[in-house]
């Protein structure tokens, strides 16, 4: 009996240990986010809000931006969740009996897809409303005023916000499912709610990602070309440097001498501008002084990884959608527990998985810069130390969004194999046939047109500028048609 005792506390103890190291891992990693996070966003952040005359207002907006360097650092940990899993999976799978990797385990994973999600709902439902409201607060009329006043209304805010959430919540899962089980089941706050409302918003952010990625994939090789140095056969940069320079100096002329022009000068715009033409003349000598291979070889090799990377995604997709027709287990799933190192999740092997890894990556890219290139979201564009508090939350709430939803976007395009733990398989829309497989159809659809028609458009105006058309008063498309007044003259 005291050697069966002896054998519960030494398992015991086991157990305990592996949770507190369990605990210390995960929070040296959120720490490195965190971090990461904190400095990335001081570098936007609008020092005028930071350093104001009010101390009250100072102090509201660093509450405000240490909230959104946590939500922040939940969606850079949501966008890493699905790469660690599979490159973990690969290295267990290499070395199963290693000593030093011995704390990498499936225990581990699935703790950290939990702690994601719940870090998740938090910052969604609770943090970045109260971050905004916080900002935007006063106190109530008549009490007194300092940052305790603000909480009190912010609390208020919150709690109306929350009813009114819960409420809509309610109402929809009595459309959608109407029994009664289902309903008495929403008053289960933790078990039900918050997972069915996560489960819409993360619905919201796959259907973002289907507008955003198409667009992204488009624009990534526009996005690219500016940051390289093209060859001198695709650019003249010594006309843009002159062109830049003939701008400065005319704005510059109209600044001394504003008397010279008889209409009404904006002065502060055309300083804007004058700073502007300067730092972009800048930019271009440091590009006039790139080296032969960087103009040469750099250039097309970014072109060509970017066209196999995007190659790759719409043929992985296509691949799917026929497995979709013939197998059942190409569906996308959840799984309980996280049975890591026994088979690979590629039919490559680790290459499959390092493949894998890169086209997740890449596509996340893409629908970042897909969401800022998009008309809608264009004014939520973050600037270089100019950056207002309220757009900081908006831009932490987008990105958010966006990368809870790359785990179920990842699976339900088949970019991988890996099953979905944790929460994150318990959305009812994954079992719907018909859902999987109209979204992977207009994924396909929808990346293929873009591709196409910036393509096409690229090689038209290429054209079009090459035999001088778009000089010509004719009505060619993409340029603006010349009018008769015009023509007469």
């Amino acid at each position: 009996m005291e050697g069966a005792d002896y054998e519960v506390l030494s398992v015991r103890e086991q157990l305990f240990h592996e949770r507190v190291r369990e605990c210390i891992i995960s929070t040296l990693l959120f720490a490195t986010l965190y971090i990461l996070c904190h400095i990335a966003l001081t570098r936007f952040k609008k020092p005028a809000e930071f350093t104001t005359v009010d101390e009250e207002d100072a102090t509201v907006n660093k509450i405000a931006l240490e909230l959104c360097t946590f939500t922040l650092a939940v969606a850079l940990g949501a966008v890493l969740l699905l790469p660690f899993s599979i490159i973990s999976n690969e290295v267990l799978l290499s070395l199963p009996r290693n000593y030093y990797i011995q704390w990498l385990n499936g225990s581990l994973i699935h703790g950290l897809w939990n702690l994601v999600f719940l870090f998740s709902n938090l910052s969604l439902i609770f943090l970045m409303p109260f971050a905004y409201f916080f900002t935007e607060s006063e106190g109530f009329a008549g009490s007194r005023k300092g940052v305790l006043a603000r909480v009190y209304e912010t609390v208020v805010m919150l709690m109306l916000l929350t009813l009114l959430v819960l409420g809509m919540v309610w109402v929809a899962s009595a459309i959608v499912d109407n029994n009664k089980a289902s309903r008495e089941s929403l008053y289960e706050f933790w078990e039900y709610y918050l997972p069915y409302l996560y489960s819409c918003i993360s619905f919201l952010g796959v259907l973002l990602l289907l507008v955003c990625t198409p667009l992204g994939l488009a624009r990534m090789f526009s996005v690219t070309g500016k940051l390289l140095v093209k060859p001198r056969l695709l650019e003249d940069l010594e006309e843009q440097l002159h062109c830049s320079a003939f701008e400065e100096a005319a704005l510059t002329r109209r600044i001394c001498n504003p008397t010279s022009c008889w209409l009404p000068l904006d002065m502060e715009l055309l300083h804007r501008q004058v700073l502007a033409l300067q730092t972009q003349r800048v930019l271009l000598e440091k590009r006039q002084k790139a080296s032969a291979w960087q103009r040469n070889l750099g250039y097309p090799l970014a072109m060509l990884c970017l066209l196999v990377l995007t190659g790759l995604s719409v043929l992985t997709v296509a691949i799917h959608i026929l497995e979709l027709l013939i197998d059942e287990a190409a569906m996308p799933r959840g799984m309980q527990g996280a049975s890591l190192g026994q088979v690979s999740f590629s039919k490559l092997g680790s290459f499959g998985a390092v493949i894998q890894v890169i086209l997740i990556f890449y596509l996340m890219v893409s629908s970042v810069v897909g969401f800022y290139s998009s008309p809608l979201f264009r004014g939520l564009r973050p600037r270089w130390h100019d950056t207002a508090m309220t757009q900081i939350i908006g831009n932490c709430v987008c990105l958010l969004v966006l990368s809870s939803a790359l785990p179920v976007f990842s699976r339900t395009l088949g970019l991988t194999r890996f099953d979905l733990l944790g929460d994150f398989g318990r959305f009812n829309w994954l079992g719907n046939f018909y859902i999987v497989f109209l979204y992977n159809a207009a994924f396909a659809g929808l990346t293929t047109l873009c591709l196409v028609k910036t393509f096409t458009a690229a090689v038209r105006a290429e054209l079009i500028r090459a035999f001088g058309l778009d000089r010509l008063p004719l009505p060619v498309s993409g340029f603006p048609r010349v009018s008769k007044k015009t023509q007469h003259q």
